[in-house]
């Protein structure tokens, strides 16, 4: 499955052609997964409110090679009723991509946008399947806007750089 995006800049091939810049998977996989449900059977009890659930999200980029990376995408969601823990789940789902003709300007954000954001369904259905097998509702994690975090890392980057 390739993505072709603009073809502002491209890199010559050896037949003379110029090649769009294009990002495929290679592969995607699950690299770790847990999912605790602690105090079952008591945490499967009917409840008068609804948990509080806290899910983070984070992207880690890897660099197999100048054109290949490994992506992972983090999740962990908990939910908790006051002091109890009524399930914790943690996954990191990863696909390697590979990314040809692309400036290294559009790299970055190809790593950090484009393809977490083609991984986060198959994750957020992981994640769904986990707490409905553990007797819970199913967690369905709204969509993520990958942009957005990609500016407040670059904020956050910078942030640190000045401080430094």
């Amino acid at each position: 499955m390739a993505k072709k995006a603009a073809p502002k800049t491209k890199e010559a091939v050896p037949n003379g052609e110029e090649m769009a810049p294009a990002m495929n998977i290679l592969a995607q996989y699950v690299k770790d997964f847990s999912f605790e449900n602690p105090h079952a059977p008591g945490s499967l009890r009917p409840r008068d409110k609804a948990p509080e659930i806290n899910i983070n999200i984070n992207v880690n980029p890897n660099a197999m090679s100048e054109t290949d990376f490994e992506v992972e995408l983090k999740l962990d969601a908990k939910a908790t009723d006051g002091d109890e823990v009524l399930f914790n789940v943690e996954l990191i789902y990863a696909g390697i991509f590979r990314f040809s003709g692309m400036p290294q300007e559009m790299l970055q954000m190809a790593v950090l946008i484009e393809a977490p954001r083609l991984l986060f369904p198959f994750a957020r259905q992981i994640m769904a399947d986990a707490t409905r097998n553990g007797s819970f509702p199913p967690l369905m994690i709204d969509p993520v806007d990958f942009a957005q975090l990609f500016q407040q890392r670059m904020q956050q980057q910078q942030a640190a750089e000045g401080t430094a």
